[in-house]
């Protein structure tokens, strides 16, 4: 019988490197690919905090030369600008506070990525990526958390449908971070001692603002300091260069701590309040993506978090009519922000997510 052909996302990290690794003793007939996303700064050797860099392409192509499999490019430079870098910029354009990560999922590593490996015969595609996937009694497939749960990246993975959970290998799921840097110094591996990306390829600096200032040509306009009640407290800097929940760095002396608590792109105001006034227990959610059912037909209990870090809170999650998601928390959430990604869990498995519309305070 042949061995089935796995395409693996190859990053040039020791996460991929192991996951090609693990997917050969399994028996697969491996092929790592690099994706190349992004023509940014060319960073020299192990001093990058991001991924996509040249010397992670070269990274890749020796871990594959050391595992014994063929090593390819795949330009899909356009494809992200057009569905990642764009998405970004408007985004935050319009004063929300986007993941890129999670898009780049969405629509290039299993979308692109995987369209690619389907058309070239490819049986599945694999990703070093830490959550599991298993099946129910029915056989829909679930996405679950990671055994490292320090480690767990279900929250950048909740978008995956049916069809992509069907063909992709998560490798690592069992696996803790210690486990699988053992793993690549067992087998030689150049990426064994690699430092974690930790930094947005296209924003290597950290400059969002920056960044968009160059991309869209048009610089940030000043715009006007708000209090709660709408009087103008002075001049900010532009709305893409605050968010939500910020304290530091507002460039405006009050005599007292001051929070962003809402920006309005339209209207070019930053409005501040207290810490308190940051805090919402309703939150709705829109492009909801359901893994375990196609539709919510009824009020579900859930943790739910609105942040990678975040620690999952109890929730409730109540269908609309539609199809958004209505999140009410136990407890108040500190400042949920429009853009970002609202992930929810049921024990370990993932029930879905879907991108923050609103937050509504107590009082509204």
């Amino acid at each position: 019988m042949p061995k089935e052909k796995v395409m693996v996302g190859m990053s040039g990290g020791v996460d991929s490197s192991v996951c090609a690794a693990l997917l050969i003793d399994r028996g697969y007939a491996a092929t790592g690919v690099t994706l190349r996303l992004y023509d940014g700064e060319e960073y020299e050797r192990g001093e990058s905090k991001t991924c996509c860099s040249l010397s992670d392409a070269e990274d890749a192509a020796a871990v594959c030369v050391r595992l014994g499999i063929p090593h390819y490019v795949f330009n899909f430079k356009e494809a992200f600008e057009r569905d990642v870098i764009r998405h970004f910029t408007e985004v935050y354009q319009h004063g929300g506070t986007p993941n890129p990560c999670i898009e780049c999922n969405r629509h290039i590593k299993f979308d692109a990525m995987l369209q690619r490996a389907i058309t070239l015969g490819y049986d599945k595609i694999a990703t070093g990526h830490y959550a599991a996937i298993r099946q129910d009694e029915n056989g829909r497939y679930l996405l679950c958390r990671a055994a490292d749960r320090s480690k767990d990246q279900t929250y950048v993975l909740y978008t995956l449908t049916q069809e992509q959970l069907s063909r992709l290998v998560l490798p690592l799921g069992e696996l803790t971070k210690a486990q699988v840097r053992e793993i690549a110094q067992e087998k030689g591996l150049i990426t064994a001692k690699k430092p974690d990306s930790q930094d947005i390829c296209f924003v290597p600096d950290g400059d969002y603002a920056g960044f968009i200032e160059r991309y869209t040509g048009q610089p940030a306009r000043e715009g006007d300091f708000l209090d709660r009640e709408g009087r103008v407290l002075g001049r900010h800097k532009g709305v893409i260069r605050y968010t939500i929940g910020q304290r530091k760095g507002l460039g405006i002396a009050l005599g007292e701590p001051r929070f962003v608590t809402a920006k309005d792109a339209v209207r070019n105001t930053v409005t501040l309040g207290d810490e308190q006034d940051l805090y919402a227990r309703r939150v709705r959610i829109e492009q909801v993506n359901l893994i375990p059912f196609d539709r919510l037909e009824a009020p579900m209990r859930v943790t739910a978090k609105l942040r990678y870090s975040q620690k999952e809170q109890p929730a409730t999650a109540i269908p609309l009519e539609n199809g958004e998601l209505l999140l009410e928390f136990d407890e108040p959430q500190r400042a949920p922000s429009p853009g970002q990604a609202a992930v929810l869990y049921a024990g370990d498995t993932v029930v879905g997510g879907g991108t923050v519309q609103k937050g509504w305070k107590e009082n509204e």
